[in-house]
């Protein structure tokens, strides 16, 4: 069957962005929290809000169900304040962390001509794991490619992050199409290899470093491979 749809991961796959060698320095969080009267120093910051996160994330690496940075950042913001914080400042604290952490995240010379190429020939689509539902839309609007995709599928929309089956069922039938019409591409293992390989989908892996345990024609040294890897 020909391939009709093209299925993107976004984060490490569109756009470069490493989690551990992140953003270290918030100046405008910080600045937030101690006019709500809590000062606390980056370090101080990032130590408490990742030991925070990673309860939600243990979670939700043993069931895939999916959480939002505002359902993260009440209970964070709670236990800092000292009470309940209201709504407005759960969605301020969320809205000004976001924006210092998206720092870390950095545009791909080449990609916007690339991807407005391939558009020529194929339906392009993203489903991304996310916490927040503007930030893959926010930047596919600064790239200047948001006109190119037929749909962005988000876990924290679906309620369900990859590798959960739902997520990937999810985009296929909303855009009405059989696994076979479609490709995969992305940089994790599980999330875009094992989890769309299970449900049909035949899938692309990022691998320059050939760490993953894919086979050879399943590996991508860079996306930029993907549509001569289609073809051939």
């Amino acid at each position: 069957m020909p391939t009709t749809h093209i299925l993107f991961d976004f984060f490490g796959t569109l756009v470069e962005y490493d989690s551990a060698n992140g953003v270290t320095s918030y100046p405008k969080t910080r600045e937030l929290l101690a006019r709500w009267g809590v000062e606390l120093t980056d370090e101080e910051l990032l130590s408490q809000w990742r030991e925070h996160w990673m309860g939600f994330e243990v979670r939700s690496q043993i069931d895939h169900r999916e959480f939002s940075m505002v359902e993260a950042a009440g209970p964070f913001l709670t236990i800092l304040l000292g009470r309940m914080p209201g709504s407005d400042e759960v969605d301020e604290f969320v809205a000004v962390y976001i924006e210092e952490w998206n720092g870390g995240v950095y545009h791909i010379d080449g990609m916007a001509d690339w991807l407005t190429e391939l558009a020529r020939n194929y339906r392009l689509v993203i489903v991304s794991n996310t916490h927040e539902a503007d930030l893959v839309p926010g930047h596919l609007r600064r790239m200047g490619i948001a006109g190119l995709f037929d749909l962005v599928v988000l876990s924290v929309q679906v309620g369900w992050r990859k590798p959960h089956p739902e997520i990937y069922t999810a985009a296929m039938d909303r855009l009405r199409l059989k696994p076979e019409n479609a490709v995969f591409v992305g940089d994790n293992y599980l999330a875009d290899y094992v989890g769309p390989s299970q449900a049909g989908i035949r899938a692309y892996v990022i691998d320059p470093l050939r760490i993953m345990d894919v086979p050879p024609e399943h590996r991508l040294g860079s996306v930029f491979e993907v549509a001569e890897r289609i073809l051939g």
